[in-house]
């Protein structure tokens, strides 16, 4: 299983750049790309910060996939 995401969705949508929803979210520009880029699975306390800055629900944000098996 896996993290997808729509974080770069919502952070467009507020006009925010990757450096911006950082700062606000209290970690790197880097983490908030490899967030997007799905290299990444925050903790359970970022997800919900990116969620409160985004003025969503975390399952608005983030959705466990089922990987498919090769």
């Amino acid at each position: 299983m896996g993290l997808s995401n729509r974080l770069k969705e919502y952070r467009s949508s507020l006009g925010l750049n990757q450096t911006e929803l950082g700062k606000l979210a209290g970690v790197s520009r880097q983490t908030i790309s490899l967030i997007e880029r799905g290299d990444y699975s925050p903790s359970v306390a970022l997800a919900l910060k990116l969620a409160q800055i985004c003025e969503v629900k975390v399952e608005d944000i983030f959705q466990l996939r089922e990987d498919e098996e090769s």
